[in-house]
């Protein structure tokens, strides 16, 4: 198994606490901001600065309906600052991971977790990956809960970065991606979470592009080749996720999946998955 897909099935869950944890989004909306979606695009494009407009957040971003990033970029900045959905998110998160993990939180483990998680995270190239690029010009916390999450957050979009390059290079679209993953697993396109909510004719529409390509069939799912495209996005970017790893030795890296893992089953096990 490559580095990259082992350290992701560890790393995901710490990187999902700003999504699963209710402190993130409270902190964030404490801040005047008008709920969950809200919180979710300063929170994540606050790196970007108030000035790049929602055309290019959605460039980046990918994987957004038309039109949903536009409804709260650059509206959120009306009502907070970048630097200040970067502190509540952080804050939010910390208190999310310090009520799950309990006493772990102050373990060791943590702490040597989070150094050594960082040693990898800011050591990849920046180029060609611009969320990546731009939580790198975030300053590191120095508390160890938080360092570990910023340091995970880091990779998490080191990987995301990645993994627009392999949809883009199958030709795959935004809205494509979600339909893609769903009916990998079984799940149909319009039960799916994040795009259950879009208008039929336009989920209907997408779908029936995919089939024309021969990715999805008669019955909805996926054909072979379907199933192949996805196997295919996924290697190539678990290839485009390695390089941080090369940064550690063998020992450092099987130290930080023991000190991961216990933190990473106690996230999985209070989240839905």
């Amino acid at each position: 198994m490559p580095n990259a897909r082992r350290m992701y099935d560890l790393i995901e869950p710490i990187g999902l606490v700003p999504y699963f944890a209710d402190e993130s989004d409270e902190a964030l909306i404490a801040l005047g901001l008008r709920g969950q979606w809200d919180a979710y695009f300063a929170g994540r494009a606050a790196p970007f600065g108030r000035s790049v407009p929602a055309e290019v957040v959605h460039a980046i971003f990918y994987n957004f309906a038309p039109g949903e990033v536009a409804r709260h970029i650059p509206k959120v900045w009306e009502l907070t600052t970048p630097e200040a959905a970067l502190a509540a998110r952080e804050r939010g998160c910390v208190a999310g991971m310090r009520r799950i993990l309990g006493e772990l939180a102050d373990a060791s483990e943590v702490t040597r977790a989070g150094d050594l998680l960082l040693k990898a995270a800011t050591s990849a190239p920046v180029e060609g990956r611009a969320l990546y690029a731009a939580l790198r010009t975030v300053p590191v916390p120095r508390e160890p809960v938080a360092r570990l999450w910023h340091a995970a957050t880091l990779l998490r979009e080191h990987r995301g970065d990645g993994h627009t390059v392999a949809l883009l290079a199958e030709g795959i679209g935004g809205t494509e991606s979600h339909v893609l993953h769903a009916l990998s697993v079984d799940i149909p396109a319009n039960e799916f979470g994040r795009v259950w909510h879009l208008p039929a004719a336009r989920l209907t529409a997408v779908v029936d592009g995919m089939r024309d390509r021969g990715l999805v069939g008669d019955d909805g799912r996926l054909t072979p080749a379907g199933r192949a495209t996805k196997e295919r996005v996924e290697a190539m970017t678990d290839r485009l996720a390695e390089t941080p790893y090369n940064a550690l030795s063998a020992q450092e890296l099987e130290c930080l999946v023991a000190d991961l893992e216990p933190i990473s089953a106690a996230l999985r096990a209070v989240f839905p998955w």
